[in-house]
């Protein structure tokens, strides 16, 4: 008796009060908002200062400087252009197919499930390491790819060493790699969709066109808007992909935010300038978000309307 009394007794001395409670869950969160919050401080500072690490004894604030020379520099519109570009027709596409290939594989069965895990396979290889493997099947020497456009009558095809066809290529890579992430994630809304619409319309004889665009699409775009919303947020910041296939060329064809901030800093050595466009970068995406996830809560509590 005495036992179980001192265990009761060590028990209760590491109760934690129900006010005390929702703070000592909320310190993980709490102690990863600092660690965020540290760094983008640190770079928001930086891109109001004059600093170039050759020069540390010449920092100073210039009170928005390095923003201001965006509107008269052409790289940086340039920059704004293709990084847009590549967001946009690596998402687009990768949507289209990754919401086709989802299509093909909805019905459940163990031919489909084997296909959809295999599919999986280029999203657990290192986009570093997706891009290399392109690179050398690029090769105009001894690349498969190269040998296979020859075939069709594209001699000499330079994939990424040309400026008409860089962008091109990297997009041909991020598709590879990133479709199957759209693919599953629309695979799982499918197969989560209720089956009482699909079976009256089978019943009524509806065409399967007239299924697809006014059933099954109005019900899986929740799943569309979360998908194309975490593809555009980390296409838009794409950096591993072009920089292991290009480093950001031919001359300035694919320098995307991230790729001219990073050349910026380690080959410029202007801080300043590379913080500023990261920041840039940052209110884009802030932006992008915003309105998608707006889009989705409106769709969320029409959906509840409806129900």
């Amino acid at each position: 008796m005495a036992l179980v009394a001192n265990t009761k007794k060590t028990r209760s001395g590491f109760r934690i009060s129900k006010r005390a409670l929702p703070y000592v869950l909320s310190l993980p969160a709490l102690l990863v908002c600092i660690g965020i919050l540290i760094p983008f401080v640190t770079a928001v500072i930086n891109s109001f200062q004059r600093y170039r690490l050759s020069q540390p004894w010449a920092r100073k604030f210039n009170w928005g400087e390095n923003y201001w020379t965006f509107f008269t520099d052409a790289s940086f519109w340039n920059t704004l252009k293709v990084s847009l570009l590549y967001a946009g027709l690596t998402v687009t596409l990768e949507l289209v197919l990754g919401l086709g290939i989802a299509l093909l594989l909805q019905r459940r069965s163990t031919v489909n499930n084997f296909i959809s895990i295999m599919l999986l396979l280029p999203l657990m290889i290192a986009p570093a390491l997706a891009a290399l493997m392109w690179k050398l099947m690029t090769n105009p020497g001894f690349g498969v790819l190269s040998y296979l456009a020859g075939l069709i009558g594209l001699e000499n095809f330079r994939w990424a060493s040309s400026p008409d066809t860089a962008l091109l290529t990297v997009v041909l890579v991020d598709i590879w790699v990133y479709t199957p992430f759209i693919m599953i994630l629309l695979l799982a809304g499918l197969r989560s969709l209720p089956t009482q619409p699909f079976e009256a319309a089978a019943l009524d004889g509806v065409p399967r066109s007239f299924v697809f665009f006014r059933i099954t699409l109005p019900m899986l775009t929740p799943y569309i808007l979360t998908a194309t919303l975490f593809r555009l947020l980390d296409s838009i910041q794409q950096f591993d992909i072009i920089y292991a296939m290009t480093q950001g060329g031919p001359g300035d064809t694919l320098t995307v935010f991230q790729v001219e901030a990073y050349l910026n800093f380690f080959q410029s050595t202007n801080v300043g300038r590379s913080a500023a466009l990261l920041v840039i970068l940052w209110a884009i995406t802030y932006f992008l978000s915003n309105i998608f996830i707006k889009n989705w809560l409106r769709l969320r509590e029409r959906a509840r309307g409806e129900a």
